[in-house]
């Protein structure tokens, strides 16, 4: 009996388990799952900082009705704090720097006129002072031993400009899971060579290694040849050394399909074997005891890119220690009829309109093995199996692959 796509999902979630973790200087942390949580060592900001260049003063002396001030200093950002010594004084402060002592107020350069009186540079404020404006306050953001970035976060550029801040030169991550891309068939030829008119040159392992390597992942490929013999070999010797293998092709009732049967005399565990949907029917899924989770894919291409993005990706993050993605929707642009008993993924552009709504455009498509439907499409549009008519204007998960 052939599972829903729930349950296969599930069923794919409940395998996680844990690859292990590793310190990465934080210059080569970008895209790896962060695994510790990242505290603020110090206040954000950490002193009182001026936001516009023009003068501190303090506000007492405005309050009581002053309006020129006579400059004392030049407190620069990156230099140390300085000090009022007079309030009937200013100090000239720059974006940045810090606030000087005796100070309180911050006026910008634009709301003052620059005068000179006996060789004494003095500013006239021309302008409405509020007490306290243009500071941004020690704390005010963040407080010391606040949690910056919590484990599970992908690591990005803010992220390691955070890192940075808070001197955070070794980062605990999640160690890249081992994968290895399995290729099958005997029609299949390497890239650079010119196919037979009965061959195809090998593509879907490129298509995964590229995901693969969005993700901040490495993974090697090997072709497996439609024999039983050389295939369970070549596989054995890949037991101790992978965390996941993505394979591609003979899954499926062919007499030449010889992977479920190879897997099993390998003493791999089958969690299932077909799915409700299309494309991707033939799935499927199993794990080794102390070895690699294994994710048989079917051999057209459409079929493995969307297995990969509805299951192996999510797995893959997951054992990372990244939490799953917020569901995203669009609204079909226009109306689809599917008459399969299934659980249809159709190959969508995404369209974001001014009023907000995100709308899925369906793209021409001829089945699993249009491979070039994909170069016009961004995501798959899910199409639940309890219905056959979807009308325009409908709205249904998205999973994206841009």
């Amino acid at each position: 009996m052939m599972l829903t796509v729930a349950a296969a999902f599930k069923a794919v979630i409940q395998t996680v388990r844990d690859l292990g973790t590793e310190m990465v200087p934080f210059e080569t942390a970008t895209g790896r799952i962060l695994r510790e949580p990242v505290l603020a060592d110090r206040p954000f900001p950490p002193f009182d900082r001026i936001t516009m260049d023009g003068i501190a003063v303090n506000y007492d002396s405005f309050a009581r009705g002053q309006h020129i001030f006579g400059v004392e200093d030049v407190q620069a950002a990156g230099t140390p704090q300085l000090q009022l010594s007079n309030t009937a004084n200013c100090i000239e402060v720059m974006t940045g720097a810090i606030l000087p002592e005796m100070t309180d107020t911050v006026i910008p350069y634009e709301h003052l006129t620059p005068t000179e009186h006996e060789g004494f540079r003095r500013f006239t404020v021309h302008k409405t002072v509020k007490k306290g404006q243009n500071i941004h306050r020690i704390g005010s953001d963040i407080a010391t031993g606040a949690v910056l970035i919590p484990p599970g976060t992908m690591i990005g550029p803010a992220e390691a400009g955070v890192l940075a801040t808070v001197g955070k030169t070794q980062v605990l991550v999640s160690k890249q899971p081992r994968v290895v891309l399995i290729a099958t068939g005997n029609e299949l030829v390497p890239v650079h060579t010119t196919p037979a008119i009965h061959q195809v040159r090998m593509s879907n392992v490129y298509s995964m290694l590229a995901s693969l390597e969005h993700m901040g992942i490495k993974a090697r490929y090997i072709h497996l040849p439609d024999e039983e013999d050389e295939m369970r070999e070549q596989l054995q010797s890949l037991l101790e050394e992978t965390d996941i293998w993505i394979s591609s092709g003979a899954v499926s009732a062919g007499k030449f399909d010889y992977l479920p049967a190879v897997l099993q005399q390998l003493d791999m565990q089958q969690v299932f074997h077909k799915v409700q949907q299309r494309p991707g029917k033939p799935f499927l899924f199993g794990r080794f005891n102390d070895g690699p989770v294994v994710f048989a894919l079917p051999g057209n291409p459409v079929s493995g890119f969307m297995c990969f993005y509805r299951y192996v990706q999510p797995w893959i993050q997951s054992a990372m220690g990244a939490p799953l993605p917020e569901p995203c929707y669009a609204q079909l642009a226009e109306k689809v009829t599917f008459d399969a008993d299934l659980e249809y993924y159709l190959p969508v552009k995404l369209q974001s309109q001014p009023d907000g709504r995100v709308i899925a455009i369906p793209q021409p498509y001829q089945g699993s093995g249009d491979l070039a439907s994909l170069l016009k499409a961004d995501a798959f549009l899910t199409l639940p199996l309890e219905q056959h008519v979807f009308e325009k204007g409908s709205s249904y998960q998205v999973w994206k692959f841009r």
